[in-house]
Order: C-alpha cells, then sequence, then structure tokens
C-alpha cells in the first residue's frame, strides 16, 4: 500500500500541469511510497494527451465533462487505498522533501486528521492558507469596500491569521485545498468532500467536518509548496466568482441551518452584491485594458 495518493484535477491548465507533475518527478524521490493520480475534467487544451506523453507511469483519469473540484478529487479517491490523499491543485507545485515532511508529521500525530504545507506565491511571498473559520465580520471586511477602507480591520486579519508567523506548527480552523494532505481513516469515518460544492469551501467544510469528529487541522511549515492562484478559473472567470459566492452561501447554510430568515437574507445579499461588484469591476478593467491597447496599438502603427 502506498504511503500517499497525490491526485491532480486539472481543467485547461496544461503548462501549470506539467509544472506541477515535474515538481513531483523530478524532486528526489521521497522515503514515502507515493502516486500520482490525474483527473482531467474535459479540458480542450490538449492537457490530457500531455500527461499520456510525457508522464506515461502516472494514471490518467478523463473525464467527459468538467464534473467540477469535489467531485473529480472523489473519483480519485474512491479508485486509491493509500494511507493519505493529497490534494494538490494543477497550479501548485511541491519542494523536495514536501511529501515526506507531511506524512512524517501525520505519522506524529494520529489524532489530527487534516494537514496543509507552507504555501507561497510564485515570487516568494507567503499565502495565506491556513484561516479561522469563517465569520459575518470577515464577510463584511474580506474584499469588499469596508476592507479598503479599514485595511487593518481586526475581521479579516484574524480570518486570515496575518499576526501568525507562519513559521512553526500550528492547529488551525481550515487549510486551502490547494495542497492539502487527508488521513485515509478520516475520509472512511466523515466521508469524502462534499459535492454540493462545485468548487470553493469544499476545504472549509472538510476541516470543519474534522473538527466536528475530534479530528485535529494542523499547519505544517516544513512542507512547502508554490501555488498560482487562480490559472484555471481565470479561464472563466465570471463563472467562478458566481460559484464562489454560491459555495460560501451554501456553505453558511449547512453550518448554520436553524438561521433566522433575517441572517440568511443578509447572507445572500452580501454576498451576492459582492459578486456582482466583483464581476462588473473585472469587465470595467478588461474594457480598460482593451482599451489601452488598442490606443497602444494605434500609436505603434503611426509611428512606423
Amino acid at each position: 500500500m502506498n504511503d500517499i495518493a497525490v491526485i491532480v484535477v486539472n481543467w485547461n491548465a496544461r503548462e501549470d500541469l506539467r509544472r506541477c507533475l515535474e515538481s513531483l518527478t523530478a524532486a528526489p524521490k521521497p522515503g514515502a511510497a507515493y502516486s500520482v493520480v490525474v483527473v482531467d475534467n474535459a479540458s480542450g487544451d490538449g492537457s490530457a494527451a500531455m500527461v499520456a506523453s510525457e508522464f506515461p507511469d502516472i494514471r490518467l483519469q478523463v473525464n467527459t465533462e468538467n464534473l467540477g473540484f469535489s467531485k473529480a478529487n472523489n473519483q480519485a479517491i474512491a479508485q486509491t487505498s493509500s494511507r493519505y490523499v493529497f490534494l494538490l491543485n494543477s497550479d501548485a507545485a511541491v519542494f523536495p522533501g514536501t511529501l515526506d515532511a507531511l506524512v512524517s508529521y501525520a505519522d506524529a500525530h494520529p489524532n489530527a486528521g487534516v494537514f496543509g504545507p507552507k504555501v507561497l506565491n510564485t515570487d516568494g511571498s507567503l499565502q495565506f492558507s491556513c484561516r479561522r473559520f469563517p465569520s459575518l465580520g470577515a464577510g463584511f471586511f474580506r474584499n469588499t469596500y469596508l476592507g479598503r477602507l479599514f485595511p487593518n480591520n481586526k475581521f479579516a486579519r484574524d480570518y486570515l491569521m496575518t499576526d501568525f508567523d507562519h513559521a512553526h506548527p500550528l492547529s488551525v480552523d481550515w487549510i486551502s485545498g490547494c495542497a492539502m494532505l487527508i488521513r485515509r481513516e478520516l475520509i472512511a469515518e466523515i466521508g469524502a468532500l462534499d459535492e454540493r460544492f462545485y468548487m470553493y469551501c469544499e476545504d472549509v467544510d472538510l476541516c470543519q467536518r474534522a473538527w466536528d469528529a475530534g479530528r485535529e487541522v494542523m499547519y505544517v511549515p516544513d512542507a512547502v509548496v508554490t501555488h498560482a492562484i487562480g490559472r484555471s478559473s481565470d479561464k472563466n472567470a465570471d463563472k467562478m466568482i458566481i460559484e464562489f459566492h454560491r459555495s460560501w452561501y451554501e456553505y453558511d447554510l449547512k453550518r448554520h441551518p436553524k438561521s433566522s430568515e433575517i441572517r440568511r437574507a443578509a447572507v445572500f445579499c452580501g454576498l451576492w452584491l459582492r459578486a456582482a461588484v466583483r464581476i462588473t469591476k473585472r469587465r470595467v478593467a478588461g474594457r480598460r485594458y482593451a482599451k489601452a491597447s488598442q490606443t497602444a496599438a494605434a500609436q505603434e502603427a503611426a509611428s512606423l
């Protein structure tokens, strides 16, 4: 039995996927035995063909439609029997020693069920991948006009854990699904990813269920991953903005099934107002960029 099944779900991110798989296969072979499964969600950019040609030893599952993040991961989880499952985004890459560090820490902490590495942006800066559970305060101040007015507000700081130095292991509320090690025993106990979440919030939900079952969620900084946020989702940005906010609403309903109608209405209106603002801003910025590019091209042509 392998120690780890590394599962990579991909949608139209061929070049990022190649770098991800190279990071897994080019690094010195870890002491922990592992296998890699790629689930391709009906990409149209040749991702599946690239994997089959360049990484023939990697198991490849090709879907005929985009099943979303949760369902595609669950496909691979059901097909493997390793002691641990490591969910890794296609736009992420592991540092040498990451798999060993995660397994060693997990083996030494049997009461914990979910483990997350330190995550870096592609420029080497820290990505806030371990967080506290969301609150209404964080919702009002995270990526909103209020947040821009008060950028150092306590709600966002607490949610993102920006005051934590991220230099030592810590028991945390939840960790990002871009790189998440899950104990197989935990999956058998509480189930895999909740497929009501097409993508987004499946990670916070899994960690919440782990805590509900008495299992800790641990941040492990000796394991390191880089993550280029949103490479796949940017290819269909409006849909992903909608899915992001829909998932957060579904998560709130799941965690607060007996909440008042007033609270539900406030959460619903707040989330969809924020989604509308983000879509509008993205489209306005896109038109400005297109106009600027056309102006630059016209000026260049005039100077010839």
